[in-house]
């Protein structure tokens, strides 16, 4: 399987100038093969191939005055980001026939020099050294290695943020490590007051740092929105959002490798709930606060770390009633308030912390156990509202 490793590598101030061209051109030569081939739809005619499309944008357009300083920078990226072009147009295309799995995906969109920057470099295209890595035409970059790779690459995409960080991000085939076996099972119930609730008690607390720096952000803002767009102040305000955004990122997903880590390593089998994450963020009062704790993002670590290291993950229905069932005799009490936050079960008298019974529920429902059939009447739940929200 392939896997990513990403570093922070420090350029000089000559090398900046250097990349700061390279996005450059990687970017016209996408926007003008987009260009291309959106005349080419609106004429009703095909759309070029890719090796049509680098003939005329890369290699024609070199011997041209207005593309003449294409030249000044390594192909390989150039042939990279049309290849990229390629594949956007292939997966645009088999969505829009149903041939592709999930939510259909737009067509490709015109690259800005105000976004993220990237550009790709295949073998030909660099060589790592122990301290550095040289780009082709870029020369040879500083960079921190924070773990060693696990073999040859056979790529590397060089990366410029909004906070202006450089990253280079590897590709690497490596061999799946499979973990020793083990008899644990886990349910878990993401939530937001709690972010993790465990089938097995345990609870873990979110790190929250965009609220726990709100009043510093809403001023950050506040100074952005104060100044005129395109000035130094305006850019200088922007960088600071932006490194406060990157902070923000970096503390959160931290938190959710540590804590993905740890339950890959100790549970064989782990089940989560199937959320719709976009639906719930529409809601105005909830919308910061989910998008804080990064639920979907920790589903993926899950779910990519499980397959690296011979786990079995399991995702429930989201429709499943895992909040409403007692965990014990698997009465169905009906739907809660969300204020409610433990409650008693009058067919078996079991009092539940509304997370972890639903935390068992969800293990339950991929599989790992089974609850006692509940044998009263028709009979209600009673529920106590927790003085903690």
């Amino acid at each position: 399987m392939k896997a990513r490793f990403k570093y922070r590598i420090y350029p000089t101030g000559q090398q900046k100038y250097r990349l700061a061209k390279l996005f450059g051109c990687v970017r016209v030569v996408w926007n003008d093969s987009l260009t291309c081939c959106q005349e080419k739809y609106k004429l009703g005619e095909k759309k070029p191939t890719n090796s049509e499309l680098q003939k005329l944008f890369i290699t024609q357009a070199k011997k041209t005055e207005y593309r003449e300083w294409l030249s000044e920078v390594s192909v390989v990226p150039l042939q990279q980001s049309l290849n990229d072009l390629h594949q956007a147009y292939q997966n645009f295309f088999k969505s829009t026939k149903g041939q592709r799995k999930g939510k259909q995906i737009q067509p490709p969109k015109f690259k800005s020099r105000k976004s993220k920057q990237s550009a790709r470099f295949t073998l030909r295209g660099f060589k790592v050294y122990q301290n550095k890595v040289y780009l082709a035409k870029i020369g040879k970059l500083k960079i921190v290695w924070s773990r060693e790779l696990p073999g040859q690459p056979s790529s590397v995409t060089i990366i410029k943020d909004s906070a202006h960080r450089y990253f280079l991000s590897f590709v690497v085939e490596i061999n799946p490590e499979t973990l020793p076996q083990t008899d644990n099972s886990v349910g878990i119930d993401l939530g937001i007051s709690t972010f993790a609730t465990f089938s097995n008690g345990m609870k873990v607390d979110a790190p929250k740092p965009l609220k726990k720096r709100i009043q510093k952000y809403r001023k950050l803002s506040k100074s952005l929105s104060k100044k005129t767009q395109g000035s130094k102040r305006y850019e200088t305000a922007r960088l600071k959002v932006a490194k406060f955004n990157a902070k923000l990122k970096d503390t959160r997903i931290d938190f959710l490798h540590k804590l993905s880590t740890e339950i890959i390593s100790e549970n064989q089998v782990i089940v989560l709930e199937d959320l719709n994450v976009s639906g719930m963020v529409k809601n105005r009062k909830l919308s910061r606060a989910i998008s804080d704790l990064g639920w979907r993002q920790f589903r993926t670590l899950l779910e990519g770390k499980s397959e690296k290291y011979g786990r079995d993950f399991r995702v429930i229905s989201r429709w499943e009633p895992t909040s409403q069932v007692c965990s014990c005799c698997g009465f169905k009490g009906g739907k809660l308030d969300l204020q409610v936050r433990e409650w008693e079960c009058f067919n078996c008298g079991a009092k539940h912390d509304r997370d972890e019974n639903a935390a068992i529920n969800i293990l339950v429902a991929g599989g790992q156990s089974e609850t006692l059939n509940g044998r009263g009447g028709k009979c209600k739940t009673s529920a106590s509202v927790s003085n903690s929200q």
